[in-house]
């Protein structure tokens, strides 16, 4: 068989591959040694993860400023300084401790020499976040501005950078500041593009450092944060249903566990590892999710199911590990086996723990106990009631899957070992036209589309019978892999991609309704977003610019001058998938969906999707805008004329 003449299309491109190299000269001149900040600016994601413009809690900004306060956090738990100050305005952060201060002698070293510091020395730091010493020196190369400035023994140095270069280099000089250390940086807009703190995401970063370090003051922006009562406080913060019993709050030598149940679908956990928040759990909260099945049936003396045990539970452990290992510099998931030097294992210490506090403690509190065991039971019914139905659900969603046109997957997978597995997404669309757009113009790798077919199901007040009888639900399910938890979630971004329009809103409070009534922890670890596309074009023939509101339209059309061409997009599939690669790549803007927690869940929905009420309707009206085209294109002819 002649390969060439079946397959001549591969052996050209061959050909050409090897007259190429033939080509291509490969010398000492070939050969780049990168600087350190060069190194951080040309692969940010080795170093902060995904970068992002602030909308998810963990986007790059918040890693700048994260990376910044651990060193902070560190000289609080060694016991040095019971307040730290922060500062956000316009874009600039600063944050001021009053630890012991850098030494004065080695304050450059420290912000822009790679794998220097004092963590290196666990005399000095026993159980730190960070101990590979590249975190400030990576805020300090992706930042326009960068000052570091230590106050020591009535001494003070300072340095100033930009982009990792330093520019001012400040004379060691006397001062009368308490002891400390100061830092102040502005992540560079070239790589973080059209970055904006959002509050609620560097709220919950400073509250999670408060409830896991007792005694702590953190002052942001002029306000007071901080716990009295550790992780119990955590939950109670959190927790958007009433819980089934008072908080379980236990402590031991390094590790603190809350737990307690609601009624929700699923499990919800808060797991940190010497104070860094684990968004993706890991060995240890893998070992809790063990401990604790194994010291319910032990108590019991029955062999529940696992999934019936944990149904409901709303949970935080944090543990302290000497030098801890994780699986990535963004420090989100645990990868260490090992707690002590001596080798015990995390499983084995976690399992220790429970086994000994949570069982005395549930000898002591029968009524906690009997609580727990209504809400097992309660679990263990339905969970029967519904594995028939279960079992056809999946088995159809197995078939759809080899022919489902519901969903074009990617290749990355969110639990896959990748940079950019972070990055995996799935849009949830309305409609062929508007999937269609997407689905060409997406990023095959990381981006998946599910193409829903008309408004769905209006889930509330309805059993979790309804994911599995409902084909759209089941499937979008069974793509997720959510249905036992998120432990094998697929996606890390899972963006409700809508027209602008009233019927898309609709759709879009549908689906979140869908996903708070059975999926709750998906929206609370942050994994819900909403797609925000342009609503306007306004072009020349020189310029275009996409305007998301009409302060930006009337802003472009000043710009461009007289008589721009406008469009206006009434759906998402009037943008044409060129377009759309502008709207999906790396200028995407998600707005994500966050429930305060002010308002239980049950509340929530009963307002916007129950019976139709006097507070309701009120709401709407006051609530409620006009929007038509003939007021827009008077409105444009009108700026034009004033041009």
């Amino acid at each position: 068989m002649n390969h060439q003449t079946h397959y001549p299309q591969y052996f050209r491109s061959f050909d050409n591959l090897e007259k190429m190299a033939e080509n291509v000269s490969y010398t000492e001149d070939n050969i780049r040694s990168l600087e350190w900040h060069e190194h951080i600016r040309l692969r940010p994601g080795m170093y902060i993860g995904k970068l992002g413009d602030g909308s998810s809690y963990d986007d790059g900004i918040y890693v700048l400023l994260k990376e910044i306060l651990d060193n902070s956090i560190d000289e609080f738990v060694m016991g040095n300084g019971k307040v730290i100050d922060i500062t956000i305005k316009d874009n600039t952060v600063s944050v001021r401790d009053y630890g012991r201060g850098i030494p004065l002698g080695k304050v450059i070293d420290c912000v822009s020499k790679i794998n220097t510091g004092g963590k290196y020395d666990s005399r000095a730091f026993k159980k730190s976040v960070g101990l590979n010493g590249v975190g400030t020196k990576a805020v300090n190369a992706l930042s326009s501005y960068f000052k570091v400035e230590s106050f020591r023994e009535g001494q003070s140095k300072a340095a100033e950078f930009e982009k990792g270069k330093i520019t001012q280099d400040h004379k060691q000089a006397p001062s009368s500041a308490k002891d400390g250390t100061a830092m102040t940086f502005i992540a560079d807009a070239s790589i973080f593009n059209n970055f904006q703190f959002r509050i609620q995401h560097v709220e919950k970063l400073l509250w999670n450092y408060c409830y896991l370090n007792a005694g702590l003051t953190i002052v942001f922006n002029g306000q007071k944060y901080k716990s009295e009562n550790g992780l119990q406080d955590l939950l109670n913060a959190n927790m958007s249903e009433d819980p089934l019993y008072p908080i379980i709050h236990i402590k031991g030598s390094d590790i603190e566990v809350a737990i307690t149940h609601t009624q929700s679908y699923g499990e919800e956990y808060y797991s940190f590892v010497n104070g860094q928040y684990t968004t993706q759990g890991g060995t240890h909260q893998a070992a809790f999710r063990e401990a604790y099945v194994k010291v319910i049936r032990d108590f019991f003396q029955k062999d529940y199911e696992a999934v019936d045990i944990r149904a409901g539970i709303v949970a935080a452990v944090a543990v302290k590990v000497i030098e801890p290992v994780f699986e990535s510099q963004t420090k989100t998931k645990l990868g260490s086996n090992e707690i002590e030097p001596e080798g015990k294992s995390i499983k084995a210490f976690v399992q220790e723990f429970l086994s000994k506090e949570l069982d005395n403690f549930l000898h002591k509190n029968p009524e906690v106990a009997q609580n727990l065991l209504k809400k097992i039971l309660q679990s263990e019914r339905e969970r029967k009631e519904l594995a028939g139905i279960a079992k056809l659900a999946r088995e159809r969603a197995k078939k759809a899957n080899l022919h489902n046109r519901k969903l074009r997957d990617c290749k990355l997978h969110f639990g896959d070992k990748s940079d950019r597995a972070g990055e995996t997404t799935l849009f949830i669309t309305e409609g062929d036209s508007a999937s269609g757009s997407i689905t060409i113009a997406r990023d095959v790798q990381t981006q998946s589309v599910f193409s829903l077919k008309g408004k769905p199901l209006n889930t509330y007040g309805l059993t979790k019978k309804v994911v599995y009888e409902n084909e759209e639900f089941n499937l979008l399910q069974a793509a997720l892999n959510i249905e036992d938890g998120l432990d094998g979630l697929r996606y890390n971004n899972v963006v409700i991609a809508t027209d602008a329009d009233v019927d898309g809103m609709h759709i879009r409070l549908l689906m979140i309704t869908f996903f708070l009534q059975f999926f709750p922890d998906l929206v609370k670890s942050g994994h819900l977003y909403v797609l925000q596309t342009p609503l306007f074009r306004v072009r020349n023939k020189k310029e275009t610019i996409y305007c998301y509101s009409d302060e930006e339209r009337i802003n472009a059309i000043k710009k461009l001058g007289t008589k721009p061409e406008i469009t206006r997009f009434k759906g998402l599939g009037e943008i044409s998938p060129e377009e759309f690669k502008n709207f999906i790549g790396a200028d995407i803007r998600l707005e994500p969906v966050v429930i305060g927690k002010e308002m239980h869940i049950k509340d929530l929905l009963e307002f916007y999707m129950g019976k139709n009420t006097p507070d309701r309707q009120e709401f709407i009206i006051s609530n409620l805008k006009v929007e038509k085209d003939d007021i827009d294109t008077l409105k444009s002819e009108k700026i034009e004329e004033e041009i």
